[in-house]
């Protein structure tokens, strides 16, 4: 099948936005042979596209593309090859653009580079732009603006969807009505005016809404205040009463978390983990409260729901007919299985014909078009135009085509905790590593702790693994307790394991690779950021005999001012300060463990080399605990071997010459360390 290529349209956009270095990479990649590892520019600049959407008539796509060292919004004209970038953020990225009708959009901001994923953090707000740029407008502030007035109580609406045949307004979800409460809003675009739409709600502290097929709110989760208890509320129609049909603890299972309301507008799609390990995908009848028909299930990792509550890929369904068409979960590398026949055929031709990699595809529904993404570890992501009739792939865009080439195998392996859990995750070797040498090793711990950050193909430890493993190290990127997605073992195992059992599992990561054969033990590093920066400086806390040295990034040192210090956006949230109570096992604050578990106050226990990074504006962990532990170690006699605070940067660094900057001193830090 013929290829054809539309995305070097995409990089003469960004010539005429200022990003020369596009051209310039490409002519020393046309200088380099293929072994050349990536240089730090290659790994952590800014996708050339990123997340393209097509409009429902199938004509023009909407991305996001590099301008202003952010990610910003472009819109093309896939018939006449014209493009326009519509956004000149220098603060922050675009996320999340999506179509409404054929020529509107609404997007949001945030921190496209975070430890957990991309994030609004100081971003969020809504806004509504023109496909030609025209008619731009704030729907709703972000947290930066709401900061700004020292408020913080922050008022938001969010995209929640749209309304068929309407191109003037949307459905927004918000707390606009009461500020502990989510409720739905029909949005105008053009005026800004909401009219409120789950007027007489059962309860407050609303979170989760469904709306049936016709557009009536009719399941609603809502929280209890002070307690980890989510109770889930249905009514029969818009005129019956609000009653209680499932209720569930946050911290322990089980769990039955509604998904979708079926085609029928009666039955219910759920995931739940009732007589199982992990949650499963069932119909359930809410007259009778009762689980009805297993649609899905996997033997490992959740799906449709994990045990947080959070989304996960599951049972795929025709929008319209509610027709059984197929199953996905996120695995160690995403699975998808096809039982229409036609969904089948083509997931074959696309797989014949881009052998090797991961290939998903979504119709339009005006189209015989669809756009298919298409990517393997070694090869980032390219997104297609499949013509079902004339059978030809269009290439419309590559997110990083300088890698191709140049990256290494990503590697899924299960480790075992010394208290018998079996845990997923990834690690990395140099290209030509021979079966046998032991070589320095980075254990790279990711953020949250209660979030999935890396997966196949992507995130922030997997752009480590690679940058590393480049350079001659050796890499793991372990799951561990809490880590939602992997069943309920692995997940409410973290429930008071902070600094202790969770510590363990980074520790047995370690081990596992020892065990391989791969790693040096004497020269073993420990990085992360977020939850992943407090782990590094706990692990030196606990043994400097294990680790010898540690990369801290925008590093949590103490709990009680991080869940209570209004520097930050954590304390301002009622139910994830409960949340994070439950996590760290206690009740009060002010409980002696939270003390003992702060890497703060045990800085003299550290004895091995500490590299710290922090963004100024970082106001998911404010700096000023950062520089406090920056002062411990020093009065502690074993000041820092860098500390790299960027200005303009919050939870993550977005610009490319921060990020080329840090892991310039990252990499220099580990030569020092290693002698390698």
């Amino acid at each position: 099948m013929k290829i054809f290529q539309l995305w070097k349209l995409v990089i003469a956009l960004l010539a005429i936005v200022g990003n020369s270095y596009v051209y310039a990479q490409t002519a020393v990649e046309k200088s380099l042979p293929i072994e050349a590892p990536p240089s730090i520019e290659d790994l952590f600049r800014q996708p050339q596209l990123n997340g393209p959407n097509i409009s429902p008539n199938g004509r023009y796509m909407a991305a996001t593309v590099p301008a202003k060292g952010r990610m910003n919004l472009v819109v093309i004209d896939l018939e006449t090859r014209k493009g326009n970038i519509l956004t000149g953020y220098a603060d922050y990225d675009v996320l999340s653009p999506v179509w409404i009708g054929d020529d509107r959009l609404v997007f949001t901001l945030g921190q496209f580079n975070s430890p957990t994923g991309p994030g609004q953090f100081d971003g969020g707000g809504l806004f509504v732009v023109n496909r030609d740029g025209k008619d731009f407008r704030r729907l709703s502030p972000t947290v930066r603006e709401t900061r700004a007035r020292n408020e913080f109580i922050f008022r938001s609406l969010d995209f929640y969807r749209g309304i068929p045949g309407n191109n003037n307004e949307i459905i927004a979800s918000g707390n606009m009505t009461s500020a502990d409460s989510t409720d739905l809003y029909r949005l105008n675009l053009n005026t800004g005016k909401f009219v409120l739409l789950t007027q007489g709600r059962p309860t407050d502290r609303t979170d989760r809404w469904i709306m049936d097929n016709n557009m009536v709110p009719r399941i609603v989760t809502a929280g209890i205040r002070d307690k980890l208890t989510e109770v889930v509320y249905y009514r029969k129609d818009a005129n019956s009463p609000w009653g209680e049909i499932a209720r569930y603890e946050a911290n322990k299972s089980p769990k039955i978390i509604p998904l979708a309301i079926s085609a029928d507008n009666k039955t219910l799609e759920v995931a739940s983990d009732i007589g199982r390990n992990n949650m499963a995908v069932f119909r359930f009848d809410p007259e009778a409260k009762k689980l009805g028909e297993l649609i899905a299930q996997h033997p490992i990792f959740d799906m449709g729901a994990d045990a947080l509550a959070g989304a996960v890929a599951g049972v795929i369904t025709d929008p319209d007919t509610d027709k059984l068409l197929g199953y996905a979960v996120n695995a160690s590398k995403p699975e998808r299985v096809w039982l229409d026949e036609k969904y089948a055929a083509t997931q074959a031709t696309l797989d014949k014909s881009l052998p090797d990699r991961i290939n998903s595809f979504r119709r339009f529904p005006k189209s015989k078009r669809m756009i298919v993404s298409s990517y393997s570890d070694t090869t980032p992501t390219r997104w297609l135009i499949y013509d079902e009739e004339a059978k030809t792939l269009e290439e419309i865009g590559a997110s990083r085509p300088w890698l191709d080439g140049k990256l290494v195998e990503q590697r899924p392996f299960t480790y075992k905790t010394r208290d018998g859990l079996e845990i997923p995750g990834y690690y990395f070797l140099p290209k030509g590593y021979k079966p046998g040498t032991k070589l320095p090793t980075i254990v790279h711990i990711h953020g949250g702790p209660f979030a999935r950050a890396d997966y196949w193909g992507g995130g922030f430890g997997v752009a480590e693994g690679q940058l590393f493993a480049s350079r001659g190290y050796a890499v793991i990127v372990p799951n561990f307790r809490i880590t939602p997605g992997m069943g309920n073992k692995i997940f409410y195992a973290g429930f008071g394991a902070v600094g202790k059992a969770m510590s363990d599992d980074h520790e047995d990561a370690l081990k596992w690779g020892i065990e391989q054969g791969f790693v040096d033990p004497q020269n073993a590093c420990i990085s992360g950021a977020s939850y992943g920066g407090y782990a590094a400086l706990q692990g030196l806390i606990r043994s400097n005999e294990i680790w010898k040295c540690a990369i801290a990034g925008l590093a949590v040192t103490d709990y009680k001012y991080q869940l209570t210090s209004r520097d930050g956006d954590t304390a301002g949230n009622e139910a994830g300060v409960t949340l994070w109570k439950s996590v760290l096992g206690v009740n009060d604050l002010s409980e002696p463990i939270v003390k003992e578990i702060s890497p703060v106050f045990h800085a003299s226990k550290i004895k091995r080399p500490v590299f710290l990074y922090s963004g100024e504006d970082d106001i998911r962990v404010p700096l000023p605990q950062i520089k406090r532990m920056e002062r411990a170690l020093a009065e502690a006699g074993n000041p820092v071997k860098a500390h790299v605070i960027k200005a303009k940067e919050g939870h993550g660094f977005g610009k490319l010459e921060n990020n080329v900057d840090l892991y310039t001193q990252v990499l220099a830090f580990l030569k020092e360390q290693f002698g390698k």
